[in-house]
């Protein structure tokens, strides 16, 4: 599936009219709610959200959607994404990254090659994962990085991750072999902790270990060569509009004019050939809403489950 921005606007914000999502490529020292400011404003519209946290040192792939686009965003959010990572090992942080303090330095000569290897092959698959405790999960209605940043002890639970690639990629060896770099690629499920990674392969093999490096480069069918640097969209604000993003994302189904109509009321259709969510296009142009079958009390069918055009008959009346 590729993913290409089909519209532009290089002297004003698309403002609230208009809807779609934006590929950003996250710079180093910006958190994700940082690059949502700022795209409010090229956007010029307040309603603007992320698909899925970078932390501050991470560069890379973020998908942002605004107006009706965010509405899109649970959907990406839950797909598999690539990253390209450098782990370092002999080394401990208290946020398993280098933003943390170090806290404990082992060494890490008597890494080989191939205890490296089986290390891997072990976090390699389903595994569970406990994340790290200043990730942004909230623990009784509080992010747990700010419990810790208040003081407090977080012990998250495990959770059911799978990693199904952890590519060595590169290995550099520093300060006379005490200290090893790791570089990898890996393929993950949503909400899995490349930090977390990082701490559990250091301690598989007694080193300690720590992440130095982030760069999300895939989130689902949306890949980092489709996306642009914040000066660039600050020049020309680049975007994929919304029937586009949705065709992009889901199976699409054509419907006809009075399926479209009654879609667009919340009104069931005609069962789709199986149980996935699909985009329903009108007129191979507009997609109206996502639909799902269900059984619901006056049936069962093709369920609106978002709709996107509402109203359909005074639309297209307004149009005529």
């Amino acid at each position: 599936m590729s993913f290409s921005t089909s519209a532009s606007n290089t002297s004003q914000a698309p403002g609230r009219s208009v809807s779609g999502l934006v590929l950003v490529d996250k710079p180093t020292g910006w958190t994700s709610h940082d690059v949502v400011a700022k795209l409010r404003k090229l956007a010029g519209t307040r309603k603007v959200g992320h698909a899925g946290t970078l932390d501050p040192m991470a560069t890379g792939l973020l998908v942002v959607g605004f107006n009706k686009a965010t509405r899109l965003l649970t959907h990406i959010t839950g797909t598999n994404k690539t990253y390209a990572a450098t782990i370092r090992l002999g080394v401990n942080t208290t946020t398993d990254d280098a933003d943390g303090e170090v806290i404990q330095r082992r060494y890490a000569n008597a890494v080989t090659r191939d205890r490296l290897e089986v290390a891997i092959a072990e976090l390699t698959g389903e595994i569970d994962q406990i994340p790290s405790a200043v990730s942004a999960i909230k623990v009784g209605g509080k992010r747990a990085y700010q419990r810790v940043r208040d003081g407090e002890k977080v012990e998250l639970p495990a959770r059911r991750v799978t990693v199904s690639r952890f590519k060595v990629t590169g290995v550099h060896r520093l300060d006379k072999g005490k200290i090893l770099d790791i570089e990898v690629a890996i393929d993950c499920s949503s909400g899995t902790y490349i930090r977390a990674l990082a701490r559990d392969l250091g301690e598989s093999l007694n080193t300690g270990g720590h992440l130095i490096a982030l760069r999300r480069t895939r989130v689902g069918p949306f890949t980092i060569d489709k996306a642009h640097t914040i000066e660039q969209l600050g020049s020309r604000f680049d975007y994929c509009e919304l029937s586009q993003a949705c065709s992009e994302l889901f199976p699409v189904r054509e419907v006809c004019d009075h399926e479209a109509e009654a879609l667009s009321f919340g009104r069931l259709i005609s069962p789709n050939d199986d149980d996935r969510c699909y985009a329903a296009r009108h007129d191979g142009d507009t997609v109206i809403a996502l639909i799902e079958n269900a059984r619901t009390k006056t049936g069962y069918g093709a369920k609106p489950q978002v709709v996107f055009v509402t109203d359909y008959r005074i639309h297209t009346e307004g149009e005529a």
